[in-house]
């Protein structure tokens, strides 16, 4: 989109009127609940979808914008940056059929995109955060270029979407910062979010009337799968100040992306928009939760013919509800209509069969915890919060509480996901996978568990490793990107994050 007409699409936004938007919200919160009275939402069986987020390099591992005809020709959506690329899976039954469906839907998928891409010297990295800027610009650049048109900012390496752009123009306007220990970064758009890409598994409930039930569990499990699935140890070494090398590795974050996004996109002064999601009482409660959120980009909708036109403005505000698990509503037709949960917490991770592996935990553990009352639902919601953070600062070496299927409370690492992943293959099973077939699918984060090893971890070796050698901080960093790139290129598809590692965790050439 030109910057002439994105300017005049964002006038638009900007144009709607917050009160009459919030007002339709409300009326369609009420077509919600009478639909979830009247069964509308309910499924035969629980069934699964994922979001997958990824960035793109060039043939030298810099980060790369993606020309909007190559993103649309191979079948990814753009996301908020220019380097972006989401896919969607279509929903499939928790099954063994289902899961492999899943699966084989996400490599076909980077498969076919694979050629194309090639040929303009680009590729697809699957990761929690980028370290290298395009070439030729430092990250500081590329996160906060922009232009004035029409007394608008807008963000030069955004993509054209004016809800996203329309961020920086509202009178409540985001933090737009990034501030972690080492770096910080202020910018006048929401441009540095684009620093983090995700994997999003969903789990569509089979009564809607049960959401809270599920929404409780899933609120508890965040924080032990988010140590387990932590990727974004290091920030792009061009934004770090003059530090010792070795104090970024002591003070930083295992993930910091969920710091990135809460101090990005929430509003200083007000509550979190991106936040620890709180426990939910009643379905109606989840869904008046999201209508009375803050109002950041009221939007005009369209009708489109689909069944959730009926709540589009409530659909429209729910694109701003960014808990860290969030209740969705919605469906193209009456037949397809659901209530799910939303798991936001684990970044991208190094293969797709680590992301299908949390895909799987995650189901399996709410189907099997809510079916046999597994006493996780009787963990404090203050304690589930503070394992959350915990495990964003530490990972798998963070101080977790937990209480295991017998009711007994434990902080040891192994007794939490010996209890966690067997619940998870239990769920599994429940579905109909053998299981030697639960197994596989979980066999990826059990290894993680024994070998106390994440991607997170992985790069610190690697960065320390160089460090010792003699690098300084940008190279150590600059080296272990490109050893990920590379070793993800050999396995993203056929292989698992266990293959880059031997026992003593040092990296597989």
């Amino acid at each position: 989109m030109a910057e002439p007409d994105l300017a005049t699409a964002v006038d638009d936004v900007l144009a709607v009127d917050p009160e009459t938007f919030q007002d339709r919200v409300h009326e369609d919160a009420e077509t919600i609940m009478a639909e979830v009275e009247a069964g509308t939402f309910d499924n035969p069986q629980a069934i699964v979808g994922l979001e997958y987020e990824f960035y793109a390099v060039d043939d030298d591992g810099a980060l790369a914008r993606i020309p909007r005809r190559l993103l649309e020709y191979v079948g990814f959506e753009k996301e908020l940056g220019l380097h972006n690329a989401e896919m969607q899976t279509f929903p499939d039954p928790l099954n063994d059929a289902g899961l492999q469906a899943q699966e084989a839907s996400v490599r076909s998928r980077i498969d076919a995109a694979a050629r194309p891409m090639d040929a303009e010297g680009l590729h697809l990295v699957s990761d929690g955060i980028w370290t290298r800027p395009p070439a030729g610009e430092s990250t500081r650049e590329y996160l906060t270029g922009k232009v004035e048109r029409e007394g608008l900012t807008l963000a030069t390496n955004m993509s054209d979407t004016a809800r996203y752009h329309a961020m920086a123009n509202t009178a409540i306007e985001p933090g737009m910062t990034i501030d972690v220990p080492h770096v910080s970064l202020e910018a006048e758009t929401v441009m540095p979010e684009s620093l983090i890409t995700s994997i999003q598994p969903h789990y569509q409930v089979p009564r809607a009337t049960d959401l809270p039930e599920y929404f409780r569990y899933a609120v508890r499990v965040a924080g032990p799968l988010l140590a387990l699935g932590v990727n974004s140890p290091f920030l792009p070494p061009d934004l770090y100040e003059d530090v010792d090398p070795y104090a970024v590795l002591e003070d930083g974050y295992d993930e910091h992306r969920i710091d990135i996004f809460e101090s990005v996109l929430n509003v200083p002064g007000r509550d979190g928009k991106v936040r620890f999601p709180e426990d939910v009482g009643t379905v109606e409660d989840a869904i008046m939760t999201i209508a009375e959120d803050d109002v950041l980009v009221p939007m005009a909708v369209e009708k489109t013919g689909r069944f959730d036109d009926e709540f589009a403005h409530f659909r429209m505000k729910h694109g701003t509800f960014w808990r860290w698990v969030r209740p969705v509503f919605e469906g193209a037709s009456r037949t397809d209509a659901n209530a799910r949960i939303e798991f936001r917490p684990i970044p991208a991770q190094p293969t797709v069969r680590d992301s299908v592996a949390f895909q799987a935990a995650f189901a399996g553990l709410l189907e099997q915890m809510r079916q046999y009352e597994h006493p996780l639902y009787d963990l404090p919601w203050d304690v589930a919060r503070e394992n959350f953070y915990a495990a964003m600062r530490d990972g798998l070496r963070a101080d977790l509480t937990y209480l295991t299927a017998d009711g007994t409370e434990t902080t040891e690492i192994d007794t939490i996901f010996g209890d966690l992943l067997e619940q998870a293959q239990a769920g599994l099973r429940r579905r109909g996978l053998t299981g030697e077939t639960a197994a596989r699918y979980l066999w990826p984060l059990r290894r993680r568990v024994r070998q106390e090893i994440t991607p997170a971890s992985w790069k610190r070796n690697r960065v320390r490793e160089h460090l010792q050698d003699g690098a300084d901080l940008q190279t150590a960093v600059r080296k272990m990107q490109e050893t990920y790139v590379q070793t993800q290129r050999r396995s993203l598809l056929s292989g698992s994050f266990s293959d880059w590692f031997d026992t003593d965790g040092s990296a597989r050439p």
